[in-house]
C-alpha cells in the first residue's frame, strides 16, 4: 500500500507517519503545503530513537506530489486544504511542534497506533 502523508509544515507530524510506516513496510511520502525549512529536531529524536534513520528526510511541498499516486492519502489534521490533491482521512492529531519531546512521543504512539489499525 502506498500513503501520502500531509500536513502544513511538513516537520513533525507527516515526517513521523512517513518514517514509522516506512518501517513497517509501506511505501510512504509526506509533504506539506508550506514545508518548513528542516525537520524538527525532536521527530528526528523520536525516529532515531525508535531504530529508524532519519537521513536524506526532508520537508517536501505537496505541489511534487499526486495523490493519483497513492493508495491512501492522509491529512495529519491541521486543517489541510489542499484544491488540487484528494485526502482520504484526517487523522485530527494536535501537533507537537515547540513541545517537549513527551508530546513529540504522543504524537509518534497515536500515529503508530493508526498504522496497526490499516
Amino acid at each position: 500500500m502506498r500513503l501520502l502523508f500531509v500536513c502544513v509544515g511538513n516537520s513533525c507530524r507527516s515526517q513521523m507517519a512517513e518514517g514509522l510506516a516506512k518501517a513497517m513496510g509501506y511505501e510512504a511520502d509526506s509533504a506539506g503545503t508550506h514545508p518548513a525549512s528542516t525537520i524538527a529536531s525532536h521527530a528526528v529524536t523520536i525516529l532515531e530513537g525508535r531504530g529508524i534513520s532519519a537521513e536524506g528526510m526532508q520537508p517536501k511541498s505537496v505541489d511534487s506530489f499526486s495523490a493519483d499516486d497513492y493508495d491512501f492519502v492522509i491529512s495529519m489534521g491541521c486543517g489541510v486544504q489542499c484544491p488540487a490533491m484528494r485526502i482520504d482521512d484526517d487523522w485530527g492529531l494536535e501537533d507537537p511542534v515547540g513541545g517537549p519531546l513527551s508530546q513529540y512521543e504522543a504524537t509518534a504512539n497515536e500515529i503508530q497506533r493508526r498504522l496497526n489499525l490499516l
